[in-house]
């Protein structure tokens, strides 16, 4: 609660404050706020395509996710290139047994696992049939933000293609408003997983609001705590395990391809309109980069650049 809390009730306060005060803000500011997302997301797939894709196969598998993910958008298709990068990295990755470690100093009986883990599994697939049997909104958030947590790998940033599939196409949240809120999840502390706290406060139908926004946010980080201590048992086993490792190697990899499937669309086609959008986000980009601003303080300047931009032209 002391790690997350902070950043959800920043984020649904900005929710809060577009629904009501967005009319009075200047185009550009939000507008801003989506163009920053273009560089902080490129800055992502920069920093992770350096350490999981340092080698013409992986670069392969990463290029082949993104043309997978934009010819099929939608979750399971992202489920689809990481299911199929795990069998691409057992065939072709051999990697060697690294040096010993200590085991993590958590005993966890192997009974109390397979309970935690069937219970993951029993709500990835059981919510979907809740949902089809008795519609209802709350059901079907809990649903989509539930399957988002438990199905993104790699990484914070790669949550952002998932959850976008999840909540555009449905009109639970604007593209404009995802894209500004994303943009904004950059500027405040914590996990970037509370993103999923905007996003429910920013729903067009009920619940919505810090309601909306408490039941994303629960749905979206209850996998991995199930996860957590449901793998812990086996998790040494895992780590030594070498086909473990190469099937990795794939999935890492992929992830990138995902995440710069994202870059693409939404992020960029959104954002990035006209020549004073890039180079937005260019300077943005180096900002992040080169000069290493803090993030808040990118974003912050994006947004105030951008309505500059919005009234001089």
């Amino acid at each position: 609660m002391g790690f997350t809390l902070p950043s959800a009730i920043a984020l649904i306060l900005f929710a809060l404050g577009i629904a009501s005060y967005g009319d009075a803000m200047p185009a550009g500011v939000l507008h801003g706020l989506k163009v920053v997302a273009v560089a902080v997301v490129a800055q992502a797939v920069w920093g992770m395509a350096r350490n999981l894709c340092p080698d013409a196969p992986r670069i392969s598998i990463m290029a082949a996710a993104t043309c997978f993910v934009l010819l099929v958008p939608s979750a399971w298709g992202q489920v689809s290139v990481i299911i199929l990068a795990a069998i691409v990295g057992l065939l072709l990755f051999k990697p060697q047994q690294g040096e010993a470690h200590d085991p993590l100093p958590i005993s966890v009986r192997r009974r109390v696992g397979l309970f935690w883990l069937a219970l993951f599994f029993a709500l990835l697939l059981g919510l979907p049939l809740l949902t089809a049997v008795f519609p209802n909104q709350t059901l079907a958030m809990v649903d989509a933000f539930y399957r988002a947590g438990s199905l993104v790998f790699g990484g914070g940033h790669v949550v952002l293609p998932l959850l976008q599939a999840e909540v555009v196409p449905t009109g639970w949240v604007d593209n404009d408003a995802f894209l500004a809120g994303y943009g904004a999840a950059q500027a405040v502390p914590g996990p970037l997983f509370t993103f999923a706290a905007f996003l429910g406060a920013s729903m067009n139908q009920a619940p919505t609001g810090w309601l909306g926004g408490l039941i994303c946010l629960l749905a979206i980080f209850a996998p991995s705590f199930l996860l957590v201590v449901g793998a812990l048992p086996f998790w040494e086993h895992l780590r030594r395990n070498l086909r473990t490792q190469a099937a990795l190697l794939g999935i890492n990899a992929a992830v990138v391809g995902l995440l710069l499937a994202a870059l693409y669309q939404p992020v960029w086609t959104s954002a990035i309109h006209g020549p004073q959008d890039f180079g937005l986000a260019l300077v943005a980009l180096v900002a992040l980069m080169f000069w290493k601003l803090p993030p808040w303080l990118v974003v912050l300047g994006s947004g105030v650049l951008g309505g500059l931009l919005s009234i001089a032209l």
